[in-house]
């Protein structure tokens, strides 16, 4: 019998990525079904229908259809949650409010910051061919920098980013780290060295370790 939960998009995918770091944390069983890009398969009235912005990933469990990747991993963390997967927090009001703050921080300082860097060094050249446009790799490590300054001193006071305990706030930030590191800016996380630890920790997870093997670069 096919798993109820099927992830349109490949493993490779940053957003995709998202949605199945949270499903093999709480150890649920999914399909996932792969969408032809050569073929424009994310436009396709099928398609539309899951996501109307063509895009991935999507996400069905029956007869819901979801889309937007932090919107499913919440959903997912919400669904499966036990006392050993409670990575929403969302029993205790401020730890729940401190996980919201560091998913905000991810995706508007964070993502922002470091993606240019990974589509620059890793993505546009393997997919088009095109050589990396260090201005822009420039500019984006600057603000990277300026951030990575913040989550130093958040993870000087504590061992994860929302507090003592993993969360969802943490991994979020998986994705696009893990193609950064394979830059050759990723020596720029050794200035930081809490920040250089809890992404040590992070890749210790067995669900992230899982994951990163899937996730093979581009080529």
């Amino acid at each position: 019998m096919a798993p109820a939960l099927k992830v349109f998009g490949p493993a490779r995918s940053t957003n995709v990525a998202r949605v199945l770091v949270c499903l093999e944390e709480v150890g649920a069983e999914y399909e996932l079904v792969d969408i032809d890009f050569a073929a424009r398969e994310q436009k396709s009235p099928d398609h539309l229908k899951r996501n109307p912005f063509g895009q991935i990933p999507a996400f069905q469990d029956g007869d819901l259809l979801l889309f937007e990747s932090r919107a499913i991993g919440k959903y997912i963390l919400r669904k499966y949650k036990t006392s050993d997967a409670d990575l929403l927090r969302e029993g205790d009001l401020a730890e729940a409010a401190m996980v919201d703050v560091w998913t905000e921080v991810e995706a508007h300082q964070y993502n922002p910051a470091l993606s240019p860097v990974v589509y620059e060094c890793v993505i546009y050249p393997a997919i088009h061919g095109t050589p990396t446009n260090q201005r822009v790799v420039d500019e984006s490590l600057e603000k990277l920098r300026k951030g990575l300054e913040v989550h130093e001193a958040r993870l000087w006071e504590s061992a994860s980013l929302a507090g003592d305990f993993a969360s969802f706030a943490d991994l979020n930030h998986f994705p696009y780290t893990f193609y950064f590191m394979a830059t050759p800016h990723a020596p720029l996380f050794d200035e930081y060295p809490h920040v250089k630890a809890w992404w040590e920790r992070l890749m210790a997870r067995p669900a992230i370790k899982k994951l990163a093997a899937r996730m093979a670069l581009l080529n």
